[in-house]
């Protein structure tokens, strides 16, 4: 039931041209560019002109390469940065180039309000100018609100207004001269006034060249206008670059003939007093200088520092010079913005645009900064800094393609592609884990554990296994966005297999890119292998032997309470999985890590408790290592290098005595496994083929010493053997860790060196 509003629509000329010459030109053009010309003379003036010309052209280019990168909305320039750079640079740069207009605006606003407190003769210098200004301000935010189509028509009348000033500028240049313009300095186009002018003539605390670029540099500004309604341009694409190029132009040429024009026309110095001409008075002192040549004695004002009109000394120019801080605002947020301008192309289809050119002008902006005030230029990037890193705090939610992704993905691919061609070192040893979590939010602690050491160190992967039997599984979206919200640097891939060992086999070797490959397979310790059926047991401990095969080190998380977190939730009749806090995300304190080395497997064993302490919820961690006699016996030598590098890990440490294991649990949990050959017929073998989970008298007989003759140990995992039973392996794995009521890593290494004592 609303009425339709018919929408403005703007073509290129009044668009995007004329909104950005109306914007370069103004209070710069009539106040700034004549004294600048009477500073830095006519070929110094001309070197500014030209180079703040190639900063926005250069800017320019790769505006109109991102308009022509894709389709343009609403939002101006903080639209084209943050879809280019992302919303963590657009948002500061869309900030500062919001403010850089208002001062803008402010800066206009002052020059137009002292122009009219001059040509009315007001009395208050300060007042007057304030009143103004404000009048002026309110005028022109009433146009604004009302509407697009009456700002066009405003704009129209300006535009109007500044060629009828500049007809009238240059025409008044042709106009014979009279005595009373030759006494403030105007003589018309004169050669010797032509050569006079072409050097500088620096004068006061402003009077280098570098602070003239930077109070010139303002004139160049503004073209980006047309860009900032992009959403009201008919055809943004195509009228952004013709606009705003030709904009550039069209003002340029201005400044070089106005330039030119008061460099030729006007002397810098001139007293105003007509009683100086030399054809009214008799002088009896010697004249000198340029004014002499014209019929004029200017050497007394000139002496003096008290000529009070030509080019240098003009009053409404002079008080231009005042504004430095507004300048300075405006330069550093300005070239802040174009510097990142020139850094958002991609894919461009802008036949004009170079990369490198944009390049060279960001660097070229960089150094203008603190070349014109080093310390505006350093609070400038403080604040963008500062904003940066706010918004990358609060991550909002959007996936707008900016260059800045695909920056990283190729900086990925280099390393990854550099890294392949680097030999492995035991220095530079990592434990790159392949994780079999199933869906990570099910077994949190689990993920939370292996994410510990190895965070901003290592590689992780969540590996989730669905069998074709299982129900379906939720969204891999879903699960990564889990895992970021626990803050788990982690991949996650998935994988549809018929067993746990063909789909753990299938990740092993798939998994990873070059040499961000995994080496080390953990999981979870299999609670329930008493009640599961044998062929899931046997799919387990097959699936940790072919680890073994393909040379992965293996570690086995057991928890008393277990890992998987939808058991609690369905007997609490819960229908969804909360969030589940688990221990390893808890500060340890003073307590300690037991690691109980039996065999040497290269040290895996010892690398991945020394890497827990380096975190700072453990690093209060005391490390007590004990190891078997024939750890101690056997391997003294690498033993004693490791009791050395144990207290380089951690200066409380502790070697513990071995405890006996208790053989009463052991034969417990093997008994219902145990194999009667009396109701077996004495047909062993056949029943051992249907059932190679059952434990045989010959298989106990060939397992008892090595099992009752090692101390149970709470890190190093058992091998398991081609011919030893499923039930017995889980058994021996069960009696090592009962009883326990901390989190259990058995854990062993695939012999590979990884500790550096290895390489002395």
């Amino acid at each position: 039931g609303r009425p339709k509003v018919k929408l403005v629509r703007f073509g290129w000329v009044l668009g995007v041209m004329i909104r950005a010459m109306l914007n370069i030109w103004g209070v710069i053009m009539y106040l700034r560019l004549p004294w600048i010309t009477s500073q830095a003379g006519l070929i110094l003036t001309y070197v500014i002109i030209f180079m703040s010309i190639v900063v926005t052209t250069i800017t320019a280019t790769s505006v109109s390469a991102i308009s022509t990168n894709g389709k343009i909305y609403s939002g101006g320039t903080y639209f084209m940065i943050s879809r280019s750079l992302g919303p963590e640079l657009g948002a500061p740069i869309g900030l500062l180039f919001a403010f850089a207009n208002a001062i803008a605006c402010a800066l206009h606003t002052v020059g137009f309000a002292e122009t009219v407190r001059d040509l009315l003769k007001m009395v208050d210098d300060v007042n007057d100018v304030r009143i103004v200004g404000a009048i002026t301000v309110v005028i022109l935010l009433c146009i604004t609100f009302a509407g697009m189509a009456w700002e066009a028509k405003a704009q129209i009348l300006f535009f109007i207004a500044i060629m009828l000033s500049l007809i009238n500028y240059f025409v008044g240049t042709v106009i014979p001269t009279n005595r009373e313009k030759e006494s403030v300095g105007f003589f018309g186009y004169r050669g010797d006034i032509f050569v006079e002018n072409l050097l500088p003539s620096f004068r006061g605390p402003n009077g280098y060249f570098f602070r003239l670029f930077a109070i010139f540099f303002p004139a160049a500004t503004g073209i980006l206008s047309g860009v900032n309604i992009c959403g009201d341009l008919k055809d943004p694409t195509g009228g952004i670059p013709k606009g705003t190029l030709l904009a550039i132009l069209w003002t340029t040429l201005s400044y070089l003939l106005i330039s030119v024009t008061c460099a030729a026309t006007v002397v810098r110095d001139a007293s105003g007093n007509v009683n100086d001409s030399l054809a009214l008075t008799n002088f009896t002192t010697h004249c000198t200088g340029l004014g002499c040549k014209l019929g004029w004695n200017f050497d007394r004002c000139e002496q003096n520092r008290t000529c009070s009109h030509g080019l240098a000394n003009n009053l409404r120019v002079s008080a231009s010079c005042n504004y430095t801080v507004i300048i300075i605002i405006i330069i550093n947020y300005m070239y802040c913005t174009y510097y990142r301008l020139r850094l958002t192309c991609w894919r461009p289809e802008y036949h004009f645009y170079s990369p490198w050119t944009s390049l060279f002008g960001s660097f070229l902006s960089f150094i203008l900064m603190f070349l014109f005030t080093w310390w505006a230029a350093l609070v400038t990037f403080f604040i963008v800094l500062f904003l940066l890193g706010y918004v990358t705090y609060t991550k909002p939610k959007v996936n707008w393609g900016t260059s800045y992704q695909a920056g990283f993905y190729n900086m990925a691919l280099s390393f990854s592609m550099s890294l392949s061609g680097v030999e492995d070192h035991v220095k530079n040893y990592r434990p790159q884990c392949l994780v079999l979590t199933g869906p990570p939010n099910v077994r949190p602690a689990l993920v939370d554990f292996v994410g510990t050491f190895t965070k901003n160190i290592s590689l992780m992967i969540c590996g989730n296994i669905i069998l074709k039997s299982s129900f379906p599984q939720h969204s891999s979206d879903m699960l990564v966005d889990w895992l970021n919200q626990r803050k788990v640097r982690s991949f996650y891939t998935s994988f549809t297999a018929d067993s746990l060992k063909e789909g753990t086999h299938n990740l092993m070797q798939a998994s990873g890119l070059g040499k961000l490959k995994p080496n080390t397979l953990v999981l979870g310790y299999k609670m329930n292998w008493q009640e599961c059926k044998p062929e899931s047991l046997q799919d387990y401990v097959n699936t940790i032997s072919d680890a073994f095969d393909s040379s992965y080190g293996i570690a086995i998380l057991r928890m008393m309470d277990g890992l998987d977190v939808t058991d609690n939730v369905h007997s609490a009749g819960v229908c969804f999985i909360p969030y589940v806090r688990s221990v390893f995300q808890t500060k340890q304190g003073r307590k300690s890590i037991d690691i109980y080395w039996i065999s040497d497997d290269g040290g895996l064993t010892l690398l991945v408790p020394y890497l827990l302490t380096r975190r700072n919820r453990w690093k209060k961690c005391k490390l007590r290592v004990s190891a078997t006699e024939k750890v101690r016996n056997g391997h003294k030598h690498a033993h004693e290098h490791a009791y050395k590098n144990i207290h380089v890990f951690s200066n409380r440490c502790a070697f513990l005595p071995l405890c006996c294991c208790s053989l009463q649990r052991y034969e417990e949990t093997i008994a219902p496994f145990r194999l009667s050959e009396e109701q077996a017929g004495g047909d062993v073998q056949e029943l051992k083929r249907l059932s190679p989970w059952k434990i045989s008298n010959k298989d106990l007989e060939a397992i008892q010493p090595k099992v009752f003759n090692v101390c149970v140990c709470f890190s190093s995992l058992p091998v398991p053997d081609v011919t030893c039973p499923s039930s017995l392996y889980m058994s021996w794995m069960d009696a090592l860790s009962y009883g326990i009521h901390c989190p259990v890593l058995l854990i062993r290494g695939n012999q590979e060196n990884v500790m550096t004592f290895y390489c002395q």
